[in-house]
């Protein structure tokens, strides 16, 4: 499933994720600025004053990320590299890689959320109608993607999205890979209801929260939907989300426990290049090195 959208933080955070994602990382990188605020703009409508506004706070953070936390994502990928290399790839390990990922996401959350807050209490009446209705379509297109197919195409889905995923870093699955991301599918069942509906709560939550905009206290009631989103989750969702966290370790040690030599080769080539991708980006090579 694609990442949530939490509005400009989320539009941030995943402008830096695709960073990860993306086998050319300073082609990404560079071109952040300009992506980031047409995507906003598909939210909230954004006039020309709020255009340069933005764009001025991106360059800002965009100069902090490269300078103070890319630095971080170099050694995370060498950690990465190493568990794969030992064949040390165990559930402790990627917990803490993935404690170690949270704890990033999370520091990029704190430094842009005040931006988010400045610029959602400058929205107009018109701009957060089409902010609302861009959440009901986003809805509406989750909805009818994960939840309106029959449970056994909705597995079948899940475990194609998770092959696709896992393919530009391990190649194609073997066989017995490809029966174990389709066990796992299988187990998680009507997860795409439970995060669908949580989804819906949140969101209200949040456009509640943008109409009081103009009333004291806004940035006290949004900072939290923004910087916890955790903390507004359904009980079901939370109960599921745990489980399907655990599920999805177990996953990949599994995974790395069936592959092929050819396949572990091609992980370590990839993370890798995209070490050398971030290593390479200009704003890093122009900050002095301790």
């Amino acid at each position: 499933m694609r990442t949530p959208l939490h509005v400009v933080v989320t539009l941030l955070i995943t402008g830096f994720l695709m960073v990860s994602g993306c086998t050319r990382v300073g082609l990404a990188y560079r071109h952040l600025d300009i992506i980031i605020p047409w995507s906003v703009n598909d939210y909230l409508g954004m006039n020309s004053t709020q255009k340069r506004w933005l764009d001025d706070r991106l360059k800002e953070h965009l100069s902090w990320h490269c300078t103070t936390q890319v630095p971080g994502y170099l050694t995370w990928l060498d950690r990465l590299q190493h568990m794969v290399e030992t064949n040390q790839v165990t559930e402790p390990e990627l917990k803490a890689r993935e404690a170690e990922g949270r704890l990033a996401i999370e520091q990029i959350s704190r430094q842009v959320t005040p931006s988010a807050v400045e610029l959602l209490s400058q929205l107009d009446d018109k701009q957060v109608q089409t902010l609302q209705e861009a959440f009901a379509k986003d809805l509406r297109e989750h909805k009818e993607e994960f939840v309106d197919p029959p449970l056994d195409t909705q597995i079948s889905d899940r475990t194609k999205r998770m092959e696709k995923r896992l393919s530009p870093w391990i190649g194609t699955l073997t066989a017995a890979q490809h029966q174990r991301a389709t066990d796992w599918s299988v187990a998680l069942g009507e997860q795409n209801q439970l995060w669908v509906d949580n989804r819906t709560h949140w969101q209200g939550l949040f456009i509640a929260a943008v109409q009081q905009r103009k009333s004291p206290g806004f940035s006290q009631r949004i900072t939290p939907l923004l910087q916890a989103r955790e903390s507004f989750w359904t009980p079901q969702y939370r109960q599921a989300y745990e489980q399907t966290e655990q599920a999805a370790i177990r996953l990949l040690v599994d995974l790395m426990a069936q592959s092929t030599p050819d396949q572990r080769q091609r992980l370590i080539e990839k993370i890798a290049d995209v070490r050398e991708d971030f290593a390479n980006l200009s704003c890093l090579k122009a900050t002095p090195q301790g």
